[in-house]
Formats: structure tokens, C-alpha cells, sequence
């Protein structure tokens, strides 16, 4: 199993995937780290020869926190037919209504996502966070620790939702939205817009 990205999101992921029964064994970044808690053997970039001799016979996934990088790197590695896999903490919970894309999903400890939700591919679900029935999440989005995604809530792709923010019932946000940690979303969001507070405001 390799990481791409071995930060402190990528220490999480390991944790998952020793949670899970697959530790890691290796790690490519941009370079070599001079912390290693998990131990981990280091390939270079992704790009590196190394690393991509790895990539045809290990499974992979990419551990990168911001999601436009994380896009990046998954539209690059798909380009040659690599595709990530998911990786879900053993105390998720995870209705089986609910519809999980196949490629490079993080679901972290806590999780509870509830019936009929839908999740696209290259999606953060943090520790605690809450996706209550019929959510839309588009692909490469965020939802940060202990966020609660309330009933029928849509986020467009590459959007991110802040720590312990709350989104009201039947809200729909826009791709590459931004939601401030903490805020309590009461009104639709539209594309590419920041927004904080209670009740958020754009800004």
C-alpha cells in the first residue's frame, strides 16, 4: 500500500489503514520527510520512476488534505490508468442505501452517513463528521471534522466545509465553495463563493 502525501492528513490515512487491516508501506511526496511515525519506505513524487514501477502492482491512495491538489494528482495517475482506492475506518457507519463512489474516498473514524446519500469520487468524510439522508457530495469535496450535513443537502464538486460547521436542511452549495469552520449555513451557496458565520455571510 502506498500514501501520496505524507502530512498530517497522510498520518490519519495511515491510521485508517491500519485500522482497517492494510498498513502502508510506502510514501511519495515531493520529498523525503524527517518525520516518519508509521516507518514508511519513501519513492519520491509520484512521477518518479520508482514510484510509478510501484503503482502497477500496489494499491494506492492519495492522503493530500486540499482538494485541488488532490484532484490534480488523481486526474495525473488516472491519465495511466492508476485509480486510488477507499479507505474507511472500522467505526464508520455507513448506510447500505447510500451510494459510495470506488476511487480515492477517505471515511474516518466517527463517520456516520446516513440513507441514500450519494458521495463522489476523491471525497474527505473527517473524524465525527454527520451526512444525513439524501445528501448529494460531489466529487473532491471536504467535509471537515464534526460538520453536520443536515437532509438533502448538495455540495457541488471541490467545495469544503469548515470544522463543526452545521448546514441547514435542503441547502445547496456550489462547486468550489468555501464554509468557514463553525458556521451555520441557513441559505443556498452559490459557485466559487467564501462564506463564515452564524448564520454565514459571505465574505
Amino acid at each position: 500500500m502506498i500514501l501520496i502525501g505524507y502530512s498530517g492528513h497522510g498520518y490519519v490515512a495511515a491510521g485508517i489503514l491500519k485500522a482497517m487491516g492494510k498498513p502502508a508501506v510506502f510514501y511519495c511526496d515531493n520529498e523525503e520527510k524527517k518525520i516518519n511515525p508509521f516507518g514508511l519506505t519513501f519513492l519520491g513524487n509520484e512521477g518518479s520512476e520508482l514510484a510509478q514501477d510501484k503503482l502497477k502492482n500496489e494499491k494506492f491512495f492519495i492522503s493530500i488534505g486540499e482538494n485541488s491538489i488532490r484532484k490534480r494528482i488523481f486526474d495525473q495517475l488516472a491519465l495511466a490508468s492508476f485509480l486510488p482506492i477507499n479507505i474507511i475506518h472500522p467505526s464508520a457507519i455507513i448506510d447500505q442505501t447510500s451510494a459510495i463512489a470506488k476511487n480515492g474516498i477517505m471515511i474516518a473514524a466517527g463517520v456516520c452517513i446516513n440513507p441514500l446519500v450519494k458521495v463522489g469520487n476523491g471525497v474527505i468524510c473527517n473524524t465525527g463528521c454527520i451526512i444525513e439522508h439524501e445528501c448529494i457530495i460531489g466529487d473532491f469535496c471536504h467535509v471537515a471534522p464534526g460538520a453536520v450535513l443536515c437532509g438533502n443537502v448538495t455540495l457541488g464538486n471541490n467545495s469544503f466545509i469548515g470544522a463543526g460547521s452545521v448546514i441547514k436542511q435542503g441547502i445547496s452549495i456550489g462547486k468550489n465553495v468555501i464554509i468557514g469552520a463553525g458556521s451555520v449555513v441557513i441559505k443556498n451557496v452559490a459557485d466559487n463563493e467564501t462564506v463564515a458565520g452564524n448564520p454565514s455571510r459571505k465574505i
